[in-house]
C-alpha cells in the first residue's frame, strides 16, 4: 500500500557476526566510555539469542518481497557498512544534479599589524584530563 501510493519503502538489516557481536559487548563492558550501550536488555537478550535470529528470519520470510526487498549489510566494519548502505541508498534513489553557482575565494586579507596570540593565552583551550 505504501509503495502504491509513490513512497520509496528501502530495507536495510544491519548484520553482525557473533564474533563481532561478542568483541563489541566485552569492549563496552571493560570500556568505561561505552558502557551506557549496554542497557538490561541487553544482557537479557543474549539468553534469547538464538530466539531473536528465528524470529528475525520468520520475519524477512513474510516482509522480503521483490517491490520491498530487505537489503542486508555486512556489519562487522561499522565505517564501512555505514558507507556502503548510503552509496546503495543514493543509488535506488532518483535524483538530479543541483546546479550550483562557482564560488570564487577572494584573496586572503593580510595584516601585518595583526599578531594571533598565543594558543595558551586563548581562554578556548580545552583542559587535559
Amino acid at each position: 500500500m505504501l509503495i502504491r501510493s509513490g513512497i520509496i519503502l528501502i530495507k536495510y538489516w544491519f548484520s553482525v557476526s557473533d564474533r563481532e557481536q561478542e568483541r563489541r559487548f566485552k569492549q563496552r563492558i571493560s570500556d568505561p566510555t561505552r558502557r551506557w550501550k549496554i542497557s538490561p536488555m541487553d544482557v537479557e537478550s543474549r539468553s534469547r539469542w538464538v530466539d531473536y535470529s528465528k524470529a528475525k528470519d520468520e520475519m524477512f520470510s513474510y516482509t522480503d518481497t521483490k517491490l520491498s526487498p530487505w537489503y542486508v549489510v555486512e556489519a562487522d566494519d561499522k565505517r564501512r557498512a555505514r558507507l556502503n548502505c548510503i552509496s546503495h541508498l543514493l543509488s535506488l534513489v532518483p535524483h538530479e544534479d543541483v546546479p550550483r553557482e562557482a564560488i570564487i575565494l577572494p584573496p586572503l586579507e593580510k595584516d601585518k599589524s595583526y599578531v594571533r596570540p598565543p594558543m595558551s593565552e586563548q581562554t578556548f583551550v580545552p583542559q587535559k584530563y
